[in-house]
């Protein structure tokens, strides 16, 4: 989240506002320096914060004191454009993945991604895996490796794990149609574009803030992992039956559903603020006006 790192680069050794939600784990500082590391590319960030106008990705129903909160930090109009995810492409690619759905129950599979920057240590790959195994739960699993690194998928997971999981599991290497996958019935976690709960296991960079701040809307868990950082298969397997299959995951799912329907009654007002603010941008740059 863009305002707690700006914070601790411009006020070094102060309190974040919202600290009491908003935080690194100690076993998290790794992360945090990397937030607030004073380095080119942190300059370069800085050096875009100097421009009339700030547009961030996100939406003020869940983000709203903190895009406040950056706008103070840099002096400057902060407008939110939304999620932008690209809506899903229907074609006849991906045929085996959406096959594979349409066997599923409603609800009945989550989808397992961290992102494209990142490639899971053999530890982490281990316990997740059994983790996904012990939950009994269908899943869509994305795992990526390294350019260049010629890496056999069965080799890199646990002995066994794909026969074990059987039709219950579909193991993608590299990349899956992620907006088409989410769009599914049969998919029950994760996106809040798409009203459905996150079960957040951050892994590198902002993402322990993004889950911190998912729990705190109340739009998903997070697996939370030991004192030393380390990632538990029971704990997982726990926290994803918490979500999609007992009482207590009803709130989450509640609450995702509500924030979806915020979400997509404020969209286009929220496009349409951009697009004001863009066109008086250019107004005030042909008469020759500075804010």
């Amino acid at each position: 989240m863009t305002s707690f790192g700006l914070h601790f680069f411009k006020n070094p050794g102060t309190k974040y506002p919202y600290s009491d939600t908003i935080f690194y784990r100690n076993y998290e500082s790794v992360f945090a320096n990397n937030v607030y590391k004073r380095d080119r590319d942190t300059y370069r960030v800085m050096n875009c914060m100097e421009r009339l106008l700030i547009l961030i990705k996100g939406f003020k129903e869940i983000k709203g004191k903190y895009i406040d909160y950056f706008s103070c930090l840099t002096g400057k109009k902060v407008v939110p454009v939304g999620p932008l995810v690209q809506d899903p492409i229907l074609d006849n690619e991906d045929y085996e993945i959406m096959e594979w759905l349409n066997k599923k129950e409603k609800g009945s599979a989550i989808f397992v991604s961290f992102g494209s920057e990142y490639f899971l240590k053999n530890e982490d790959m281990e316990e997740i895996a059994h983790g996904l195994e012990l939950s009994n739960v269908n899943f869509i699993w994305v795992v990526r490796f390294p350019k260049g690194e010629k890496i056999v998928l069965e080799e890199a997971l646990p002995k066994g794990f794909l026969n074990r999981v059987g039709e219950r599991g579909f193991v993608v290497k590299g990349w899956a149609p992620q907006a088409k996958i989410l769009n599914h019935p049969s998919v029950g976690g994760f996106s809040i574009k798409f009203g459905l709960p996150i079960i957040a296991m951050p892994m590198h960079l902002d993402q322990p803030i993004n889950a911190r701040l998912i729990k705190e809307v109340g739009a998903g868990v997070e697996v939370l992992r030991n004192s030393k950082g380390k990632l538990h298969r029971e704990r997982m397997a726990e926290t994803i039956n918490l979500v999609m299959k007992e009482v207590s995951g009803e709130y989450v799912k509640k609450k995702v559903r509500e924030l979806r329907e915020k979400i997509e009654f404020k969209e286009d007002e929220e496009i349409d603020e951009v697009v004001k603010e863009l066109v008086l941008l250019c107004v005030n740059k042909k008469n020759g006006f500075h804010n």
